[in-house]
């Protein structure tokens, strides 16, 4: 049996944001969508980051629980993705054996990796899908 790639268990047509987005757009996305990570393309569609939700909370950490949800909002609405996001995110490319991507996941400690041809976001790489990939294979 030929060994499972990257691209056998990646997650395509990934929903992404901009760096000129706001912190208020991501809030929205990773809640209405359950994401818990977003990788940041340009226009061409070139991964220039990643935001996760940990990176969400620290973003509004600074806004205190006991302000106005509108408050809340505001700031959110004034933090650019690109104020946020890592600049540098681990990726992977959708050829590479799926033994090694789940390597890189444990070393690094991380939920995804977004995968690229090139530097063209062609997909994500979660650790939900790892899981829901064991569930499958059990029956």
């Amino acid at each position: 049996m030929a060994k499972m790639k990257v691209r056998d268990l990646m997650t395509e047509n990934v929903k992404t944001v901009g760096p000129n987005d706001t912190m208020a757009t991501v809030y929205d996305l990773m809640d209405a969508e359950h994401f818990r990570h977003l990788p940041v393309v340009d226009e061409d569609r070139r991964l220039v980051g990643i935001l996760s939700s940990r990176d969400l909370f620290k973003a509004t950490v600074s806004a205190s629980s006991d302000l106005p949800m509108s408050a809340q909002r505001q700031m959110l609405d004034s933090i650019s993705v690109e104020e946020v996001m890592n600049t540098a995110p681990e990726t992977i490319e959708p050829s590479v054996d799926l033994r090694d991507a789940a390597e890189t996941l444990l070393e690094y400690k991380l939920g995804c990796l977004p995968v690229v041809e090139g530097d063209s976001l062609v997909g994500i790489i979660t650790e939900a899908d790892f899981v829901r990939c064991v569930l499958e294979s059990e029956g």
